[in-house]
């Protein structure tokens, strides 16, 4: 779709959906419990999952035992053929569906929705005010819209600082979400003229790993994804050789080769004025 960042569009193209769907985490326990007490209306409730990927949002919130009863139906929108695809194969359940859509075009019908979540995809929105305008319109009166990011945690291991700086070499532009861009949707008038003021939570954790997953996971990024095969190597190459020195590393099983990676859940509330 014409209004999909290009990067995006070719990174997560054809051919990439299913390494992301591999190597990318799910999210946890924690952070979908609360997101279930934003919910105001009793249950079962309308959920719009806007930039549903391949749907590891999807799975781990329908498996949740917070979340398997409570839904009438979800309604998940990614503009991604291929990651479309691999969610239809992935996500089996009869409440949920996904369609072609944006976060600026849903096709969800007004009032429908009485939670909006946006799983570690909001970064990318081209046009922050189109997109409040449709939350707005799509959420009913008493609807939040809850976006959720994961990220590794540099601050808490000198491997993962070291491997998220050879990596960010590439981003080349790119509206990630470390840089905050995002945040400008709180500032846009349909916003403002919509929602209240943002809630900000955030959990630190750790998931256990391996040094391939570790390079599978970089790899998996949009702006890795579009390199040219030599320069994706040596990317590859010199991942390894972080990981080989592991500075900070804390193992969890070393002769499985397994360890912590320290990862952080950001969760933002936007709720419906």
């Amino acid at each position: 779709m014409s209004n999909v960042h290009s990067i995006a569009l070719s990174g997560f193209g054809a051919g990439t959906n299913e390494l992301y769907d591999r190597a990318r985490p799910s999210y946890p326990a924690q952070s979908l419990t609360f997101i279930k007490s934003i919910a105001t209306k009793s249950e079962p409730l309308n959920v719009v999952e806007i930039g549903a990927g391949t749907g590891l949002f999807t799975r781990a919130l329908l498996s949740h035992p917070d979340w398997t009863s409570s839904i009438a139906r979800l309604r998940a929108i990614e503009p991604s053929e291929g990651m479309r695809k691999v969610w239809s194969e992935k996500v089996t359940v009869e409440n949920a569906t996904i369609e072609e859509g944006t976060f600026e075009s849903t096709a969800v019908p007004d009032g429908w929705a009485d939670l909006i979540v946006i799983a570690q995809a909001f970064h990318w929105c081209p046009d922050h005010d189109k997109a409040c305008t449709e939350f707005s319109r799509i959420l009913k009166e008493d609807g939040s819209v809850v976006f959720i990011w994961n990220l590794e945690d540099r601050d808490r291991a000198g491997w993962v600082a070291q491997l998220r700086e050879r990596i960010e070499r590439h981003e080349h532009g790119t509206p990630q979400f470390r840089l905050g861009l995002w945040r400008e949707a709180f500032t846009t008038p349909s916003y403002l003229g919509n929602f209240e003021k943002p809630e900000e939570n955030v959990w630190e954790y750790h998931l256990v790993t391996t040094e391939s997953l570790c390079v599978d996971r970089a790899l998996s990024k949009s702006y890795i994804a579009v390199l040219p095969p030599e320069e994706k190597d040596k990317v590859a190459s010199d991942l390894k050789t972080i990981l080989a020195r592991g500075d900070d590393r804390v193992w969890v099983d070393k002769s499985q080769g397994t360890f912590e990676y320290p990862y952080k859940t950001f969760v933002v509330v936007s709720r419906k004025q």
